[in-house]
């Protein structure tokens, strides 16, 4: 399997058709789509089909990234979203550490990046090159937003958390790990997540 699709995260949910126009997904993005499905945008691209339609979505991901966003409101939206994650996915014992969901994780660094490419992607170009997070956090830290130091700190605790959760997604097993595991990349990532997302 090469990509999982949730056919529920349709925008009219489950019952929903199952492709749409891209005018009908162009006038959903602009005036319906939630900034979590913005937040979706900035890692979406096209992988295979006609040429004509790639182009046609890379217009319409090119206009929504771009837009003039509040960035209070944005983090606040962001920070929201990231929060009721942590809340339903993470760990439930104590002793144990959702790589992707908990506090510290992959799924804090994906929104750091989502956030900073939804806030500053109008201002600079090079955060619609790449859908990739390793890419991204170097083109997030030539904006200012992250120094260079803390970009690479969060891509290779990106690296370490991906890397083990390969091996375990091979082994048929969840992304958890003990809570010692990953201490101190785990309270880095924190850190940053205190002082970009709710400073």
């Amino acid at each position: 399997m090469l990509y999982e699709v949730d056919t529920r995260l349709r925008p009219s949910g489950k019952s929903g058709l199952l492709t749409t126009s891209v005018d009908a997904f162009a006038d959903y993005q602009r005036n319906q789509a939630w900034t979590w499905e913005h937040q979706a945008l900035t890692r979406a691209r096209v992988v295979a089909g006609d040429v004509k339609l790639r182009d046609a979505f890379d217009r319409v991901r090119r206009e929504i990234l771009t837009r003039s966003r509040d960035e209070e409101a944005l983090r606040e939206d962001v920070r929201h979203m990231r929060e009721r994650m942590r809340e339903q996915l993470g760990a439930k014992k104590s002793d144990q550490f959702d790589v992707k969901q908990d506090r510290g994780g992959i799924a804090d660094i994906e929104f750091m990046v989502q956030y900073g490419v939804l806030a500053k992607a109008g201002r600079h170009s090079g955060l619609l090159q790449y859908t990739d997070n390793i890419r991204l956090l170097d083109e997030l830290s030539q904006t200012g937003w992250l120094s260079a130091e803390e970009a690479e700190l969060l891509a290779d605790a990106y690296r370490a958390y991906r890397s083990y959760v390969h091996k375990l997604t091979l082994q048929e097993q969840r992304a958890m790990a003990d809570t010692s595991a990953f201490a101190e990349l785990r309270q880095s990532v924190a850190a940053l997540w205190q002082r970009l997302m709710e400073a």
